[in-house]
């Protein structure tokens, strides 16, 4: 009777050890479950910290921003890549891209409102050396934090991400970013080289970017853009942003047109311009201005148009 007792008693307690560890690893699978739902670790950078942006200005940011106006569209595209767009609150008219910007508060156009810009009691102000200097004192004698930007290069642009991403602790994002747009870049380069591995063999190619006739010549982003295209530009002695006469275009005799503006109707109606290559052979291609105008991420996507435009036969056309 005694061993009967001592059985059963033996055997609840083993029933009772069995479930209690059920119940411990169910909670330790639950522990486990909700260990991998949580947040990742904090961003590594430690405020304040102390950057020198392209404009050689030295600037401290105290703290990480959360509250950022954009005062040019080639410093917006670079937030939204970097996946600011919760910190943005404010841009200008001319931004158009991405879409999320039309609902944002405007500040101005060409002409920055400063009012406007500190009613958005930004954090973090960006610019471009395109704003005008007068703009970009007022705002950093107000106690605004404002960091400029000045592209002239693929280089400088992968520069200018970086800076607003050590501002605004976003290290991880730009390297992603740089990276995709250095791997898009190097992918042209090498199949162009393929293609046309001498200079003599490239493409001639006039840049029209406005119906008066400036072109982009030697020094500039769209000059870069277009030797890495695989074309040779038929102004690249000229610096900067030269005024070419129409004679002189028609002496140069470009293989192909590309313009930054309108239609290419204009072009093809041109008076004396029908003796020219491009024209005579269908080879005036209107290239959208924001892919190659802005120095930000979707550079790469100007690239490759003008790339696709100039060797259609070994790159695959994009909408």
């Amino acid at each position: 009777m005694y061993n009967l007792q001592q059985k059963r008693i033996f055997a609840l307690m083993m029933t009772f050890v069995l479930m209690l560890s059920l119940v411990v690893g169910c909670t330790a699978q639950e522990g486990e479950s909700v260990q991998t739902k949580t947040p990742q670790k904090p961003r590594s950078i430690q405020y304040p910290i102390h950057l020198t942006d392209q404009a050689n200005h030295k600037i401290t940011i105290e703290s990480e921003p959360k509250r950022i106006v954009s005062l040019i569209p080639s410093t917006t595209e670079i937030a939204f890549a970097l996946d600011l767009k919760n910190e943005v609150v404010g841009v200008t008219a001319n931004d158009d891209y991405p879409e999320a910007v039309k609902d944002l508060p405007k500040v101005g156009d060409f002409t920055i409102n400063t009012e406007q810009v500190v009613a958005l009691k930004p954090d973090l102000v960006l610019a471009s050396n395109l704003n005008s200097k007068e703009t970009i004192d007022q705002l950093g004698n107000l106690g605004l934090k404002v960091i400029v930007t000045d592209a002239k290069s693929i280089k400088d642009v992968y520069q200018s991400i970086n800076v607003i991403a050590q501002a605004t602790n976003r290290k991880k994002e730009a390297d992603e970013l740089v990276k995709q747009m250095e791997d898009k870049k190097r992918e042209i380069f090498t199949k162009v080289h393929q293609i046309a591995p001498q200079e003599k063999n490239r493409k001639q190619v006039w840049i029209e970017i406005d119906p008066t006739l400036y072109t982009a010549g030697g020094g500039t982003l769209l000059n870069e853009l277009l030797t890495i295209a695989g074309g040779e530009n038929v102004a690249e002695q000229e610096q900067g942003w030269p005024q070419i006469s129409a004679e002189q275009v028609v002496k140069w005799n470009p293989d192909v047109i590309f313009s930054t503006y309108g239609s290419d109707k204009e072009i093809y109606s041109r008076k004396g311009w029908n003796a020219i290559t491009a024209v005579k052979n269908k080879q005036v291609h209107v290239i959208d201005p924001n892919l190659v105008n802005r120095p930000g991420p979707r550079l790469v996507e100007g690239l490759e148009r003008m790339a696709q435009a100039l060797y259609p036969e070994h790159f695959q056309a994009t909408q």
